[in-house]
């Protein structure tokens, strides 16, 4: 049985918080916006851009904010590695026929 203060797992309570999760900076997965090509602005904070991360070409589709009266990427979003741009590529027809289905 566990008692109010103390962690259920793991030990009691008296030692350290957790650490925070700190954000990404520039050297993060989420890095700065010059690092990649703008090919499609879809709407005023979401963008479609091509990137190279790691030596490996990848298709970004991201939701940016302004922090500081700059654009930064959020964590909203996916990257696309080429294998799976040319699967989604491959398959738009069925998708645009399942939304038209589905409308």
């Amino acid at each position: 049985m566990w008692r109010k203060g103390n962690k259920r797992f793991g030990g009691g309570g008296g030692g350290n918080p957790p650490a925070k999760r700190q954000a990404a900076g520039k050297d993060g997965p989420s890095g700065g916006t010059d690092d990649g090509t703008v090919v499609a602005q879809i709407s005023k904070n979401k963008r479609v851009s091509v990137t190279n991360w790691s030596g490996m070409p990848m298709v970004d589709v991201r939701e940016f904010y302004v922090k500081d009266g700059k654009d930064l990427p959020g964590r909203k979003g996916i990257s696309l590695t080429m294998d799976q741009w040319k699967i989604l590529r491959d398959n738009i027809k069925a998708i645009d026929d399942a939304i038209k289905e589905n409308t």
